[in-house]
């Protein structure tokens, strides 16, 4: 095995920052003076509130509540919605790289890939939830598209179901199953100088440091500073990764005012990445997953993506009684593919690759305004919100796609050729070197929103209305000719809570969502699509859910029954992409986490999920079940510290998924698939610093299996799991 090199320059900077940050720290401790200074405990708030992040539950790998959008932090047991907010904690535990790697935890969520790319999208309750839709600190569209490394955030926080009146319309058209919130990292009330290094499969290694300091006399400033350099292998033949990460986070506070800002860099580079695997027509089966070690993209291909972004955050309390806020980022990314997915074409898992260049690039802004008030008429307390939002992408993009001239190859004994010229007859849209502009996007909403507590804060009633304005416009390839639509619509909101004892919450709510239209592929199964490009006006989902939550101090949990219904798109028989008919996602989940006995946590829970085509118009999908989505799904995590042995602890994890569809009449079947990953950590004290050694495998087992089915309307392509992988790191606090 070679050694593992590292760029000098970016382990150079992150070992300066560190000796740097000690220097300073060891300049500005201040010395013990009798009678001056009493002890001041700031606590760490993300979203420049006053109350800061929610406490850790028993067990430290979830938090007691989480951001339930304009309604603010609240506690799991007081709002009428399913969350769950996973902790740093967790997140450094399981050596998670990123969002996808901590929601693996979640048995609501699974993970996907993008249609074409490489970007990370989830599944949320049977809907899809692209990386375009994640939230960061409340705003959308800050954060990289394609991946999100995990030194970005603090917390990552789920909230499930459809949230038009809580968060607003997504970008992408996303959201109706549920929306994610990265709350990123601010300095504590200690300080902090921690350089992590480590190594995994593939000859992969990486180092980072992680920095922060309050200053002050009342400890009033904070800075948190991260940087990241991986490079190297991963544990799939001949696919590699580079990636470089720097952010920096403030915060400010006085009796009446906080304040934070954020900002980051991020350039994430793919080198022979395994491409998503499409089913060609002619298939009557889905060919078994090959070795999960192999590699069926071509040498020449590759995804590379840089994202520069900021964000601004602020409270002022005018009395008491009521708070103003306001927000605002922005973010600029540019992303390069040279692609070639191949589309399997014989059961013995042959099939063609076709060259396919792209080229984009995004200009987001966005902004929040908003007012908090808390009054008291007669025995009824209202807690009172108003706001407004703003959001506005602009994507600059150019291809070009050789579909007539193929390259045959095989998913299993992959064929690698010489970079081939595109010819005359290849699909292009725009210049490759001067992308033009294809799409605007404006979203734009007042929301007011009114809980009611009632029985001596037994009884919770929250009340919301959202008017929502989606103007989108797409512009021809060549031309420029815009197309596109203004629409407006209200969404309301109830929800119910009531809290049969201190321990048990009962709660319903009925909310909508609103998404931007969906916009035609340029391709499918099939060939390409007549209308590519062509925006469908927006939809309304409808969601009705009911659940008892459950908080024993140590151990918590959930059970929730939903039913949201979404219009669909689908491409119909003269190769057009249009809306027609509905999808019906009923469904159960449970859910549990905490410390289930001393140095014993738990985490996970199952998903049933009824998920059906309704008034399709065609007897061949009608009351079939949706593309990619099972009908049960689970994990399960424990974590344990090994009762003699200070400082060492293990855990499992298993992650199981029953089989899907990956066509609307359903007679590709996709089997079903379970995966065990297991870890193990050590602290101890090394010349009086503290050291954490950790080391994990996942996929144990080493299973060949298709870890997701599709993530794009009427698009059952394949994405191949990830071969057993081992990591190993070591982190030391200075």
């Amino acid at each position: 095995m070679s050694s593992i090199r590292f760029p000098l320059r970016p382990v150079t900077l992150a070992a300066t920052l560190a000796l740097h940050a000690l220097s300073t720290s060891a300049q500005t401790t201040p010395t013990a003076a009798s009678g001056t200074l009493s002890t001041v405990t700031v606590e760490a708030s993300a979203d420049a509130s006053a109350e800061g992040l929610t406490k850790p539950y028993a067990g430290g790998q979830v938090a007691r509540g989480g951001r339930v959008g304009i309604l603010g932090t609240q506690d799991i047991m007081s709002t009428p919605f399913s969350t769950t907010s996973y902790t740093s904690e967790l997140i450094q535990n399981q050596q998670a790289r990123s969002v996808a790697d901590v929601l693996q935890n979640d048995p609501t969520v699974r993970v996907a890939r993008g249609f074409g790319n490489f970007q990370e999208s989830y599944f949320i309750r049977g809907f899809i939830v692209n990386s375009d839709d994640i939230a960061y600190n409340g705003l959308y569209g800050l954060l990289p598209r394609q991946y999100i490394s995990s030194e970005l955030f603090e917390r990552v926080e789920v909230l499930r179901g459809a949230s038009a009146f809580l968060n607003g319309a997504t970008p992408s058209g996303g959201g109706i199953g549920g929306n994610i919130n990265l709350l990123p990292k601010r300095a504590g009330n200690d300080p902090l100088t921690q350089v992590s290094a480590g190594v995994s499969s593939g000859e992969q290694g990486y180092v980072s440091t992680d920095i922060a300091r309050r200053f002050g006399p009342d400890q009033s400033t904070g800075i948190r500073l991260n940087a990241l350099h991986r490079e190297g292998g991963t544990a799939v033949d001949d696919e590699k990764v580079k990636l470089d990460l720097f952010s920096l986070g403030l915060d400010w506070r006085s009796r009446d005012a906080r304040i934070s800002v954020d900002v980051g860099h991020q350039e994430h580079r793919l080198t022979r990445p395994r491409p998503n695997v499409t089913l060609g027509p002619a298939l009557t089966s889905v060919p078994s997953a090959p070795d999960n070690s192999v590699n069926y993209a071509q040498p020449w291909t590759y995804s590379n993506e840089r994202d520069t972004f900021g964000s601004v955050r602020g409270e002022y309390d005018i009395n008491p009684d009521v708070t103003i806020w306001g927000a605002a980022g922005a973010r600029r990314s540019f992303e390069g593919n040279r692609l070639a997915g191949i589309t399997v074409t014989t059961a013995a898992g042959a099939g063609n690759m076709s060259r396919f260049d792209n080229e984009r690039q995004d200009d987001t802004r966005t902004a929040e305004l908003g007012m908090r008030a808390k009054l008291t008429m007669g025995s009824v307390k209202h807690s009172l919100v108003a706001s407004y939002s703003f959001y506005e992408l602009k994507e600059k993009n150019a291809y070009e796609w050789d579909f007539f001239n193929p390259t045959v190859s095989s998913m299993y004994t992959p064929v690698g050729i010489a970079l081939p010229g595109f010819t005359a007859g290849a699909f292009r849209g725009n210049d490759l070197n001067d992308p033009a502009l294809l799409t605007k996007v404006r979203l734009s909403s007042f929301a007011v929103g009114d809980t009611l507590s009632l029985l001596d804060d037994r009884a919770l009633l929250t009340l919301g209305l959202r008017h929502q304005t989606l103007s989108s416009t797409g512009y021809e390839y060549f031309t420029g000719v815009p197309s596109g639509y203004e629409k407006s619509r209200v969404s309301p909101m109830a929800g119910f809570v009531y809290k049969l004892q201190p321990q048990v919450s009962l709660y319903a709510n009925y909310i909508e969502g609103l998404s931007k239209g969906e916009t035609a592929p340029t391709t499918s199964t099939s060939g390409p699509v007549f209308n590519p490009g062509a925006q469908l006006s927006p939809y309304v989902s409808k969601q009705k859910e009911v659940g008892v939550k459950y908080d024993g101090g140590s151990i918590g949990g959930a059970i929730a029954f939903f039913s949201t219904d979404k219009p669909r798109a689908f491409i119909n028989d003269q190769r057009y992409f249009v809306e027609a008919g509905k999808d019906r996602h009923q469904g159960f989940e449970l859910t549990t986490f905490g410390e289930a006995a001393k140095g014993l946590r738990v985490l996970g829970g199952l998903t049933l999920l009824d998920a059906k085509q309704k008034s399709t118009g065609a007897t061949i999908t009608d009351g079939k079940r949706v593309i990619g989505v099972p009908k049960v799904q689970g994990s399960i995590g424990v974590d344990w510290d090994v009762p003699g042995m200070r400082g060492l602890s293990f855990d499992a994890r298993v992650v199981a998924t029953g089989h899907s569809y990956a066509d609307s009449a359903n007679t590709l079947r996709v089997p079903g698939w379970a995966r065990l990953d297991l870890g193990a950590r050590y602290v101890t004290e090394w010349s009086g610093k503290l050291v954490t050694l950790r080391a994990r495998v996942d996929n144990v087992a080493d299973r060949n299996y298709w870890s997701s089915v599709g993530g794009y309307p009427e698009n059952g392509y394949l994405v191949l799991g990830n071969p057993r992988t081992f990591s190993v790191s070591a982190s030391v606090e200075f």
